[in-house]
């Protein structure tokens, strides 16, 4: 009996120490990893979007939009403006919904 709790026990202090350091191992790998230099190919990505992002900033849209895509912009928002009625179309809509007239029903 004694013997089989001591198995019962060891068995749980077993998996208890492999949780734990399974979660340390892939802790110390995520901050290796951090410390590290990243692969070429993922910093190549980032500094791609980090370029992409200033270059976006910089001309205040769509990067390198010509002359042709300025025109088939405004082309669509007449057309959108023309289906729905005019507005503005870069502003969310005002809803106003009214409360509704209800009548008192007398009760016999």
């Amino acid at each position: 009996m004694a013997l089989h709790r001591l198995f019962q026990l060891s068995t749980l202090f077993r998996s208890a120490v492999t949780v734990t350091l399974r979660r340390n191992i892939g802790l110390s790998a995520v901050l290796f990893n951090k410390a590290k230099d990243l692969d070429p190919v993922q910093k190549l990505f980032l500094d791609k979007i980090r370029d992409y992002n200033t270059k976006t900033k910089a001309a205040g849209g769509v990067v390198e939009a010509g002359p042709a895509y300025q025109k088939n912009l405004s082309d669509e928002t007449t057309k959108l403006q023309r289906l729905y009625g005019g507005g503005d179309l870069t502003k969310f809509p005002d809803f106003n919904f009214p409360e509704p007239k209800l009548e008192e029903v007398a009760t016999k």
